[in-house]
């Protein structure tokens, strides 16, 4: 017999029993209501994708036509949201695969969009991604290319997207290889520079330029040269590989 058992009688003992279940059943009632009073927030989670590449003696983004509201008609970057079981960069190859015919190009996570207002259906947060890849693999009919200096008025806050993009871009630039991801396999010293000049929106001194990305050793010689043309034949070159490296060297 417990000391409780000794000083209250057996009758008492169950009164104080059936009074601790009740109050435990009334106060686990309370705080289920309390939970259903405050249901959680209805948030959306998508990713945005800005692919940028150079033609026409431009930097260019592709973008999609939007097929439903909000903003119908008017360009957008690809997106999508989340799909059960997707990580954020499978849903970043899924939206490029089917929304733009573009797959197996370089990518990386850029940032996180998360203004309360950015999407007028509610709350939508977005994980951008950044995209690079040369012309030839954005021919697609689904898709189109336009010059990030004469943007048309896009979708939601896409234009912020892509000039967050430009920024991270440039940076990378400094201390990066992912210029190979924006060149053809065979490109010139020239061909080179350009890409870095139009990237940075800045004339380079070449002999300067040539003299520094050589000594990187992040490209090597072949044994092509350019065919046609007013100029004489340049030397070709290639990137020794098309990993993403960074630099030992600031560029």
């Amino acid at each position: 017999m417990t000391s409780r058992e000794m000083i209250y009688p057996s009758s008492i003992m169950l009164a104080l029993n059936r009074d601790f279940v009740y109050n435990l059943h009334y106060y686990a009632r309370r705080t289920v209501k309390a939970s259903f009073a405050h249901p959680l927030p209805n948030i959306r989670l998508m990713v945005d994708v800005v692919i940028f590449t150079i033609a026409d003696g431009q930097l260019k983004v592709l973008l999609v036509k939007r097929t439903n509201e909000p903003f119908l008609d008017q360009p957008a970057l690809p997106g999508g949201y989340l799909q059960e079981g997707e990580v954020s960069l499978e849903t970043a190859e899924r939206v490029l695969r089917d929304k733009a015919g573009v797959s197996g190009v370089y990518m990386e996570q850029l940032y996180t969009f998360d203004a309360p207002d950015r999407d007028p259906r509610g709350r939508h947060i977005s994980v951008v991604y950044v995209a690079l890849a040369p012309e030839e693999q954005l021919k697609d009919h689904q898709a189109m290319l336009c010059a990030i200096d004469s943007l048309p008025k896009l979708a939601f806050d896409h234009a912020e997207m892509i000039e967050y993009a430009r920024k991270r871009l440039q940076a990378k630039l400094e201390y990066t290889n992912v210029a190979f991801s924006l060149l053809p396999r065979l490109f010139t010293l020239s061909e080179l520079q350009q890409t870095y000049e139009i990237i940075l929106a800045r004339v380079l001194d070449k002999r300067n330029f040539q003299k520094k990305f050589l000594s990187l050793g992040l490209i090597e010689p072949t044994s092509g040269q350019t065919k046609g043309g007013q100029h004489r034949p340049a030397r070709l070159y290639h990137f020794k590989n098309h990993r993403p490296t960074e630099l030992k060297k600031f560029f």
